[in-house]
């Protein structure tokens, strides 16, 4: 498996069946159809030997014998036998892209489930491009790409073996030739596999740069433009499509020799029918019409197996892209509820942090005895350095990473105890950049609480100091607000962030510098929502301005992953020479000034 999308989550390796059995519940349901759908390519391949088979009494009749009696149903049979063929690959064709298209959309279903549920550590350690690449593009190759090749397969070993039997019919010794070198032309297709794995396996990470690549112009085309990174960005580009394409000649390299040689090895088989054909023609061990009926099955037979090289690729194409999908059913979240796991209710009494250390590689700490407890209704703010390790402490508390050693706890209960859902559900974040989703502000409130009415969406948009700037516009709540809400100001997204956590109503909130990006009028603004959202709450508040933090119960200063004083406003600026009291005059004085 790419050790690309291992990082971060524990995955199986598994061997060639279970990659195939992980497929199977996709497959199931269409079984009936899938296995009518092949069918149909049998009598489709099958009737290829028709034509063949048809023209031995022809030959004698006709042209050898000479005589007037023609068999004149021949050509009628022929083109009768064509309609129905043409018939049967019409229905084929429209099963198996039914088929199909059916097993494409419940794979990616039933990925883009899993994308949902794998935890913050999975999105870390994959780009975007590399993810849309695996669980998107895959599909379409395993699913839509295996069907149509397994029709054309079926189609044409039913065709070859109906062809064969043509063959031996018409004369045994030159079927015996015949075969000998198409075994012989077909024995090198066995190592295509090996040859084009690492190939495909490089040329999917390549792909999902490009589509890296797409994402980052789109959401830093203002960041592109501002330092006029235009040609660093296409420079980047252009040498990821240079790979793709020394990548694509190298696929060639190693998979088009197959059609001139499956070309080479016919004309051979051919040859040698011809020559040996013409001996038992002039001592009377067959007839012309054995002949002629021979090579023109030979031919048809031929013919198909000299383009099958290609066809055999896009074979193992579609293999290795199922390979790759039954390996991401098969990663395991690092976060999951475990065993027996309780519900969570509402109200609670404490949250308290127990001699928690964390690090985001298990060898290097980031947080180190982490020690300290809120009781309920209190107001927890956290300050310190950048990069000390203040996000991740609030990061642990809703699971989006788990502890290393120690504990968090709810009412003297490990959260690792409550299931994902519960817990989450008990706790509203915000955060210092908020994602919005596209459509309106209604639809982006709902994501707190799906059944609220229009009358609790004014109510949390009130308390989040938007309800004025809401009704100003002719669509009220049902206002579009555009992909990641840009038609909002930075101030505006934050208050619709907080109605959203508004109408969650969860007992514990985290704000993650929720104001720190804004100015300072629309701090104002977004600090008195906030204040409301923090009334009756448990709230973790990480703050960049102290002055917003005056009131809080306890201050934790957080600086190189420990707590090195814990206190309130007024006590932590008692200490001489306290961190706190040093970050809080740096800060008056630069105001001051």
């Amino acid at each position: 498996m790419s050790t690309k999308l291992c990082r971060g989550v524990e995955a199986q390796k598994l061997d060639f069946f279970e990659h195939y059995r992980v497929m199977w519940p996709f497959v199931k349901p269409y079984l009936f159809r899938a296995i009518f759908a092949v069918l149909l390519s049998i009598p489709i391949g099958a009737l290829d030997a028709v034509v063949a088979l048809a023209l031995k009494p022809y030959m004698d009749i006709v042209l050898v014998d000479k005589t007037d009696q023609s068999p004149a149903y021949i050509p009628l049979l022929i083109v009768g036998f064509t309609i129905v063929q043409g018939i049967l690959n019409y229905l084929s064709i429209y099963m198996n892209s039914w088929v199909g298209t059916r097993i494409t959309m419940d794979v990616k279903r039933a990925l883009f489930r899993k994308l949902l549920f794998l935890s913050p550590s999975f999105y870390d350690k994959n780009d975007s491009g590399y993810i849309i690449q695996r669980f998107s593009a895959d599909t379409d190759a395993a699913c839509n790409g295996l069907i149509d090749n397994i029709r054309l397969f079926t189609s044409r070993i039913f065709s070859s073996l109906s062809l064969i039997g043509v063959l031996i019919y018409n004369s045994w010794q030159l079927s015996i030739i015949a075969i000998i070198v198409l075994i012989c032309g077909l024995m090198p297709l066995a190592q295509v596999r090996r040859m084009i794995k690492g190939i495909i396996q490089k040329s999917v990470d390549e792909s999902s740069t490009i589509l890296t690549n797409y994402n980052e112009a789109y959401a830093g085309n203002k960041t592109i433009a501002s330092y006029n990174l235009q040609e660093a960005s296409f420079k980047k580009y252009d040498a990821t499509m240079t790979k793709l394409f020394k990548l694509g000649i190298k696929m060639i390299q190693r998979t088009a020799w197959m059609t001139p040689m499956l070309h080479v090895v016919a004309s051979i088989g051919i040859g040698a029918v011809i020559g040996y054909g013409s001996y038992l023609i002039v001592n009377g061990v067959i007839t012309s019409g054995n002949f002629v009926s021979f090579i023109t099955a030979l031919i048809m037979l031929y013919n198909p197996i000299k383009n099958i090289g290609k066809n055999f690729s896009a074979v193992q194409v579609s293999f290795l892209a199922i390979e790759r999908i039954a390996e991401i059913f098969n990663i395991k979240s690092d976060i999951t509820d475990k065993e027996n796991a309780i519900e969570l209710k509402k109200a609670h009494k404490s949250v308290r942090f127990n001699h928690v250390d964390f690090g985001y590689d298990p060898q290097t700490l980031v947080l180190k005895d982490i020690n300290f407890e809120a009781k309920s209704g209190q107001m927890i703010a956290i300050v310190g350095n950048s990069g000390g390790g203040k996000s991740t402490m609030v990061n642990l508390l809703p699971r989006f990473y788990d502890v290393l050693s120690g504990s968090i706890e709810i009412d003297g209960k490990d959260i690792r105890d409550y299931t994902l859902q519960s817990l989450r559900q008990n706790i509203a974040v915000v955060f210092q950049d908020n994602f919005l989703f596209s459509g309106t502000i209604r639809d982006n409130i709902l994501l707190g609480k799906p059944d609220a009415t229009d009358e609790e969406i004014k109510k949390a948009l009130e308390m989040a100091c938007l309800l004025d700037f809401v009704m100003e516009h002719e669509d009220g709540i049902n206002t579009y607000i555009g992909e990641r809400g840009a038609l909002l100001s930075g101030g505006q997204r934050q208050r619709l962030a907080i109605a959203r956590a508004f109408a969650k109503n969860a007992p514990i909130v985290i704000l993650d510098e929720a104001t720190s990006a804004l100015d300072n009028k629309s701090e104002a603004v977004v600090q008195q929502a906030i204040d409301n959202l923090m009334k009756d709450r448990t709230v973790f508040v990480i703050a960049h301005r102290l002055s917003t933090i005056r009131n809080a119960d306890t201050i934790l200063v957080v600086n190189d992953g420990e707590i090195v004083e814990k206190g309130s406003h007024d006590e932590l600026l008692q200490i001489e020479d306290g961190a706190y009291r040093s970050l809080y005059n740096a800060q008056f004085k630069k105001k001051t000034a």
